[in-house]
């Protein structure tokens, strides 16, 4: 798949960019693929005007109706552990968000799918994605709890929000041979989870602690 480029890269310094990549090297991300990626997203494209200028710290930042944009360590850890080095087909987002995790999947595999609740976002994600330039982002309104099972099954699934278990429903959607990147618990304790699925069944292991927001069934 030929990389995708979005406009607006040059738009803030590279040296403000380069300084982000060192922090994530410096934190353990260490696929160049996934760090190349995360060059090529705008990240001040994805947040308010007014906190253009922290875009590209290591921070979480607000993006209205609840929700956040992650912070480019955890982005880059849970493509990191999704694509695990290796070229990825489909995969299936659920939370889309503002589209930030969105487009860095978009540049490392041939299809994402993308799950999104909030009415609002996900119209202005969707519009913003396409202003970009992504058209290998197929966007769902929907409940992100039973996936998108007409596109499955998915080589990976990341999950951007946190349900207080592993969702039945995900785990039917996964490709043998296949992952998903998840956190799990409630607001007070989570941990991200690595699931992969084997002809024998499904082996997990926790990556770190994380906090994310809930993952909640419904549209609104």
């Amino acid at each position: 798949m030929t990389t995708q480029r979005p406009r607006g890269i040059g738009m803030t310094s590279a040296r403000t960019r380069e300084r982000l990549l060192n922090r994530l090297r410096k934190s353990g991300i260490e696929d160049a693929r996934v760090l190349e990626a995360i060059r090529q997203v705008p990240r001040h494209m994805f947040v308010e005007e007014a906190l253009a200028s922290r875009a590209y710290e290591d921070i979480a930042l607000p993006i209205g109706h609840g929700q956040t944009i992650s912070q480019p360590y955890i982005v880059a850890l849970m493509t990191q552990t999704l694509t695990a080095g290796k070229h990825l087909h489909r995969v299936l987002e659920i939370g889309t968000g503002c589209g930030y995790q969105t487009a860095v999947l978009a540049n490392l595999v041939d299809d994402v799918c993308t799950v999104e609740r909030v009415t609002t976002l996900f119209r202005q994600t969707r519009n913003r994605l396409f202003d970009l330039k992504y058209r290998n982002i197929k966007f769902l309104h929907g409940d992100g709890l039973k996936g998108w099972p007409e596109h499955a099954p998915y080589d990976g699934i990341l999950a951007t929000a946190a349900p207080e278990e592993v969702p039945r429903s995900l785990l039917e959607q996964i490709k043998t041979g296949g992952r998903m990147v998840i956190p799990i618990g409630g607001r007070a304790l989570q941990k991200l989870v690595l699931i992969e699925k084997t002809l024998e069944g499904f082996e997990q292991r926790e990556i770190e602690s994380v906090h994310f927001v809930p993952l909640v069934s419904g549209k609104v």
